[in-house]
């Protein structure tokens, strides 16, 4: 049976805290140190030693399920729960690693990560940076969760496209930890309503442009031959109309902001910029990457698992981001695919040549046996 770090009674939100101090399993959890524990944000002695005992009785309890067939969780993981001092150290170095951030401005040139929940001033949560702030504002979906969507913002300070120009001018201001609160205007966020992004279309050409489907209110529409996206805003007098706009053109919005981490290993930066193409946090760890320091270049190789799909896109927007936002360290991006040798099938007139030789022999042995 395999357990989460939610699944500990009473953690709750507290997890999120958990993952960013490196907690983020329930044995991780189950071995740590009740003073370095409550050193973390918002957890304190008491709240450590509990959530300490709740993950050893979930882990006990799992223990008991097991049988002699069929190791238990707990039995799995005893190298983790045994490298108790690991465990320690790593904490310890995040937290000396906070508290040396803490109160400092974040400078421009910074690869940072940035926690954002995002509303409409409806107080409609649409963007937050865990999953479980997800599942409370009622906005999460298994799919976005799987592609890593409830994350906090990989963020390059002063650097244009990775937020919109009011969260941009406002991380540029921040000290690490702080949190701050700010509306921003239309302009700034997601842009004016422009009245030329909205089209009409016969509902003829529409069902062409739409696989021979139906319009449906409400409904997501590309426009095949240019790409832009929109929505089915209203169907009428045999017209569809779809509008290119943002769904959030035209208003201003309330954020909370807080920069939480200062990214400045060279691996991390390549992994984020990986992640923010795409590819699922869990397997990024099996593209290894090779990198000669004296031709700066990088060379990164794609799993098996990966060999078959269409990443065309994936890696030319890759070697373009690494190569612009990690100029000074990075000039060519190669990617290596490997593809092993399959054993080849005997041909038929190997399989026939067996058969005779077998049948031969068979003979052989009838007639001497006479």
């Amino acid at each position: 049976m395999s357990v989460k770090l939610e699944d500990v009674k009473g953690l709750g939100k507290k997890a999120d805290v958990l993952v960013e101090a490196g907690i983020d399993s329930v044995e991780k959890l189950a071995a740590s140190n009740v003073e370095i524990l409550s050193e973390l944000k918002g957890i304190g002695k008491a709240s450590a030693e509990k959530y300490i005992e709740n993950a050893k009785n979930l882990l006990e309890s799992i223990s008991k399920e097991g049988t002699d067939d069929e190791p238990s969780q707990l039995d799995t993981s005893v190298d983790q729960i045994d490298d108790k001092k690991a465990i320690e150290e790593q904490m310890a170095k995040l937290e000396a690693k906070r508290k040396k951030l803490e109160g400092r401005k974040v400078a421009k040139g910074d690869f940072v990560l940035v926690k954002i929940t995002g509303k409409t001033q409806k107080g409609t949560i649409f963007r937050v940076s865990s999953e479980d702030d997800a599942k409370k504002s009622g906005i999460y979906e298994e799919e976005k969760a799987k592609q890593g969507y409830y994350t906090p913002e990989f963020v390059i300070v002063g650097k244009p496209g990775f937020l919109n120009e009011g969260l941009t001018e406002t991380v540029e201001k921040l000290n690490f930890f702080e949190k701050k609160s700010v509306r921003i205007p239309p302009i700034k966020a997601f842009g004016k309503r422009d009245p030329q992004k909205i089209e009409r279309i016969g509902i003829n050409k529409f069902r062409k442009l739409n696989d021979g489907k139906n319009p449906e209110y409400g409904q997501d529409f590309v426009k095949k031959g240019t790409g832009q996206r929109g929505t089915v805003i209203r169907v009428d007098q045999g017209k569809v109309v779809v509008d290119y706009n943002h769904p959030l053109a035209g208003q201003s919005i309330d954020y909370n902001v807080e920069v939480i981490d200062l990214i400045e290993d060279f691996n991390d930066k390549i992994e984020y910029f990986m992640i923010s193409k795409g590819i699922p946090k869990e397997n990024v760890s099996e593209f290894t990457l090779s990198y000669d320091s004296n031709s700066k270049d990088l060379e990164i190789n794609i799993p098996k698992m990966f060999l078959f799909q269409n990443l065309t896109y994936v890696k030319f927007g890759l070697a373009m981001d690494l190569q612009s936002n990690m100029a000074d360290e990075i000039n060519n991006v190669k990617f290596i695919e490997i593809y092993e040798k399959m054993p080849l099938p005997s041909t038929t007139m190997d399989s026939l040549e067996q058969k005779v030789g077998e049948f031969e022999k068979e003979q052989d042995e009838l007639e001497k046996g006479e």
